[in-house]
């Protein structure tokens, strides 16, 4: 009735809630207040509650266990998200294709890298642009030689997490494998395993807007959309000659630098 009532209103976006205290904290919000901070890397947070969740980084505890499998997670979202593998739920529907998602995060990359265009986010190091930031800050690392990653069983470290996760499962056999039921193939991500499993039941999941053709990958769809596009964004610096993708053009800098006398070891 509080919420109703508007009895406990912030004056700065009208939220309404159902207690002071509940209104008080939603306020640091606004005023960027974090009183909470994290005894071992210093973040700070504007409730206790994040803080929290936040310590269980550090101490590697997970609460949230899921009652069908060995699975376990420090957030009772994930927990719930991890469930619809279970179940097979996927309530978040793609407007532009026919394919359906677990999560809305997964939906929004999804919508960002297939059926976008828009790159917002651009490389200080060389222009490059990538669709969200996740993918600059990977990027900058190949410039930096930057390896945050590091393993906890040998000196070996990575740029990206997706590489020490595949690491730890081939080298030091920490994680789970995903197997194939159909044929003894097994795989280290399960995106990768996703894909050969469509190969069994012959799915082509992204479909050409411009013509009939089917792909097994967005990677396989990307490539082939080229051909329909006139765009051609990677030119030679030698000449003026202009190509749709990396592979062309790193093909013509061979015969070009040939041409005009550059070792292609320059390149």
């Amino acid at each position: 009735m509080n919420i109703h009532s508007s009895k406990y209103k912030c004056s700065e976006c009208g939220k309404c809630f159902r207690g002071k205290g509940h209104l008080a904290r939603h306020r640091r919000s606004h005023s960027g207040e974090k009183q909470f901070e994290c005894s071992v890397c210093g973040k700070r947070f504007t409730t206790a509650g994040y803080l929290t969740v936040h310590s269980r980084i550090h101490s590697g505890e997970k609460p949230y266990k899921c009652r069908l499998c060995d699975k376990a997670f420090n957030q009772s979202c994930y927990l719930s998200i991890h469930l619809r593998i279970h179940t097979g739920d996927k309530p978040y529907k793609c407007h532009s294709c026919d394919k359906s998602f677990s999560s809305s995060s997964n939906l929004h990359k999804h919508e960002q890298l297939i059926h976008s265009n828009v790159r917002l986010y651009s490389c200080s190091y060389c222009g490059k642009q990538f669709a969200t930031v996740a993918d600059v800050n990977c990027h900058v690392r190949v410039h930096t030689g930057a390896k945050p990653f590091s393993c906890r069983h040998c000196s070996e470290r990575f740029m990206r997490l997706k590489q020490l996760k595949t690491h730890l499962l081939k080298s030091h056999d920490e994680g789970t494998w995903f197997t194939c039921h159909i044929c003894p193939k097994k795989f280290h991500s399960k995106g990768h395993f996703n894909q050969h499993m469509l190969r069994h039941v012959r799915v082509k999941p992204y479909i050409c807007d411009e013509c009939p053709k089917r792909f097994y990958r967005a990677g396989e769809l990307k490539r082939h959309q080229l051909v329909h596009s006139d765009y051609r964004k990677f030119s030679c610096f030698l000449c003026d000659a202009c190509f749709k993708c990396k592979h062309g053009v790193q093909r013509h800098l061979k015969m070009c630098s040939a041409v005009h006398g550059i070792s292609a070891l320059l390149l």
